[in-house]
């Protein structure tokens, strides 16, 4: 009786670690996420959002009531050791490409938006101060260990509590 209680265990506790012989492929590439630095400023007419990224200054030009792309605008901008205007990429999207990468500090920005009908100065200020984070996630070879040996601890203890049980029940009977 004890030895089918013993080996009725271990095959309850081996299946727990089988999948079927399922091919899971390649193990997925690390998931890395990066920031730019970027500034948002609004008015009663525009929304701007401006991101730099590498050696370019982007800018995001929306109108703020309804949320809809400002097109075939002149955005000019001023500061931060920049003068220039930015031109037009794709609907709303305009581009000023810099010729050094701005240093890491605190850029104060102006910027004139001169649409057909409408025109505005806004300031945003830019901080390039803090580093670019990248946070990679990977399942290291110690983290499988890990769960081995709680599975192998686990096992260990179903089966002592087993022969435990069943000695006490040939002493009683």
């Amino acid at each position: 009786m004890k030895h089918a209680v013993a080996v009725a265990l271990f095959f309850v506790a081996a299946s727990a670690f089988g999948h079927g012989g399922e091919d899971h492929g390649a193990p997925p590439s690390p998931v890395t996420q990066s920031v730019e630095p970027r500034a948002a400023t609004a008015s009663e007419d525009f929304e701007l959002v401006v991101s730099l990224e590498g050696k370019k200054l982007v800018l995001y030009v929306d109108r703020f009531a309804s949320n809809e792309p400002v097109t075939q605008a002149k955005v000019e901008i001023d500061g931060a050791g920049l003068k220039g205007v930015a031109s037009e990429t794709t609907p709303g999207t305009y581009v000023l490409e810099l010729s050094t990468p701005l240093p890491p500090a605190k850029h104060s920005l102006t910027i004139s938006i001169e649409a057909s009908d409408n025109a505005d100065l806004l300031s945003a200020t830019l901080d390039t101060s803090s580093a670019v984070t990248t946070e990679v996630h990977a399942h290291g070879w110690s983290e499988w260990v890990v769960w081995a040996l709680s599975g192998a601890l686990l096992l260990v203890t179903g089966i002592a509590f087993a022969v435990r049980r069943n000695k006490r029940a040939e002493q009683g009977a």
